[in-house]
């Protein structure tokens, strides 16, 4: 069993919630990235997503992509990511580690080497954000042979008929985009994300997380209501991007985890 796997067995034993959080790589800088990756286990993350910096984040708001930019200004390269990984599993080898990001970096690096030298150094998930099903074949067969959890993207615009496909081979989770846009924009409505999690349900087994547009802890509990794990990504990287203190992205990391345990 995956370790996303035995983390939802664990959350639905315990009758909790996941608590998601999304970082950067390498943003502001790689040390305060290994920094703050190391500690979100304390603060309460149940699982992780790392962001892979991307010129063109097409899935990304202003924030997001500000981040990502950043990053790639100050010399990232694919190296700090597997840096990132290989500091933080020194010191737990528990809390699941997702990679988030788009194809063309993978496709550079060619996915059969990507995937099997991150599934080494211990990531548990991908989530590939410019990859529809009918062209993924590429890299998930590679993922089922290296069993890494290969996670797909839902939308409020994935009907009926598109739905049998976007749950054809993932596993791990389905991370629900909450709302019709990108990242960081507008607060998901409570009764839509209800109705279409109640629709998915009826369909798969698979835990289900949603993010886009949660900005604020009583934002993340009333999803956490509804779905089986809350993404918080855009509202971290601005309390990071606002210069904020160690202290008190962390206070707030924390703020958003108690919300969603508390449900």
């Amino acid at each position: 069993m995956s370790r996303i796997n035995e983390k939802f067995s664990e959350l639905k034993f315990n009758r909790r919630k996941a608590f998601v959080p999304f970082i950067m790589a390498n943003f502001p800088d790689f040390n305060y990235s290994s920094k703050l990756l190391n500690r979100l286990p304390q603060l309460g993350a149940d699982l992780i997503e790392i962001g892979i910096p991307f010129t063109d984040p097409m899935a990304d708001g202003k924030i997001i992509q500000d981040a990502g930019q950043a990053a790639l200004n100050d010399g990232f390269l694919m190296e700090h990511i597997y840096d990132l990984v290989t500091s933080f599993r020194k010191k737990n080898d528990r809390t699941p580690i997702i990679l988030m990001g788009y194809f063309n970096p993978i496709h550079k690096i060619g996915a059969q080497k990507f995937v099997k030298k991150i599934k080494t150094l211990g990531v548990d998930g991908l989530i590939i954000v410019d990859l529809p099903p009918e062209e993924d074949d590429e890299l998930f067969v590679h993922c089922l042979t290296n069993e890494l959890n290969f996670i797909r993207l839902l939308t409020p615009t994935s009907d009926d008929n598109r739905l049998p496909r976007l749950l054809k081979n993932t596993s791990g989770f389905l991370y629900y985009v909450s709302i019709a846009g990108v990242t960081g924009t507008k607060v998901p409505v409570k009764e839509s994300v209800g109705k279409e999690i109640n629709r998915i349900k009826e369909k798969t087994d698979t835990p289900i997380c949603v993010g886009f547009g949660i900005k604020t802890p009583e934002d993340a509990k009333n999803i956490a209501q509804l779905a089986d794990g809350v993404v918080v990504g855009s509202a971290i990287i601005e309390k990071i991007n606002s210069n904020f203190s160690e202290k008190a992205v962390f206070e707030f990391i924390k703020s958003l985890s108690k919300a969603v345990h508390l449900v």
